[in-house]
């Protein structure tokens, strides 16, 4: 293990090294800095290279690839979306509330708002979405509860998150 942490890392300083060490020969030596910085922009270059036009279009490819497969595709795209919700661009768990349970007064549920109105689906106004995940699992529940029942939890989503799903042994 100690192995796969230290090689990337090792192998890392020994090209970066070499490539400065390489640059270095081509220019006299009052231009070390240069090759240097020569190094550092090729390398982001390559990373912006890779990225944009390379590892974007395959992904891309796989998405498509992926969502025309009939029951791969149900299976995909709802992890996909899932996922996106807790780290894509669009979060849709960054509003965590706290709602009264059903077997009593002072018992609670802890879920986050997915959607404000969900009027669209033939409840009245005043209602929302609300995900509230499970324990120890990649699942949870979705619940269509009345604002006036939604309590907001002042915490960082993501510390709502790691509370519910460690079990509630992790601090928020």
């Amino acid at each position: 293990k100690g192995l796969l942490l230290i090689s990337p890392l090792g192998l890392t300083l020994f090209i970066v090294i070499k490539s400065i060490n390489y640059i270095g020969e081509l220019f006299p030596s009052d231009y070390s800095i240069l090759s240097i910085l020569l190094v550092i922009a090729a390398t982001a270059f390559l990373g912006w290279i890779a990225t944009y036009f390379i590892q974007i279009p395959v992904l891309q490819f796989f998405d498509r690839l992926l969502e025309r497969i009939p029951l791969i595709k149900f299976i995909y795209t709802s992890i996909r979306d899932l996922m996106s919700a807790f780290i894509g661009k669009e979060k849709r768990f960054s509003k965590p509330v706290l709602i009264k349970h059903s077997l009593g007064d002072n018992i609670y549920k802890i879920g986050f708002i997915t959607q404000n109105d969900v009027s669209n689906i033939g409840l009245r106004e005043g209602y929302s979405a609300v995900y509230m995940p499970h324990s120890y699992n990649f699942s949870g529940e979705l619940v269509l509860v009345k604002n006036d029942m939604l309590h907001p939890v002042d915490s960082a989503p993501e510390e709502v998150m790691k509370f519910i799903v460690s079990g509630g042994v992790t601090r928020i």
